[in-house]
């Protein structure tokens, strides 16, 4: 195999997380759960339509979980799998390269 060759996986993996808003939403998730209205608020310069978009984008890649709680009125809550904890290592590497380089 070439070894200048790209992975497929590697180059999915940053596919997802080089779309729009896709790494600052799974950043805002890190610390826990976390509300739509709350990451909205987290995220001023984003549309909620979008949000939504991205959201639903990331719980079909199984990153992000979606739970339903059945109260008046119905609360919608957003948190990590353990697929999208994973990505806590990575996003924090980032975060130290933007401080030495950026």
């Amino acid at each position: 195999m070439n070894e200048t060759a790209i992975c497929p996986r590697f180059e999915k993996a940053v596919a997802i997380l080089s779309k729009r808003w896709v790494s600052l939403i799974v950043y805002q998730l890190l610390p826990g759960p976390r509300r739509f209205c709350a990451l909205e608020a987290s995220l001023p310069n984003i549309s909620g339509r979008l949000l939504s978009e991205r959201l639903k984008e990331l719980e079909q890649e199984g990153i992000v979980r979606r739970e339903v709680f059945p109260e008046t009125p119905v609360r919608i809550e957003y948190s990590l799998t353990d697929k999208g904890r994973a990505l806590s290592p990575v996003l924090s590497e980032i975060g130290t390269w933007s401080s030495n380089w950026l």
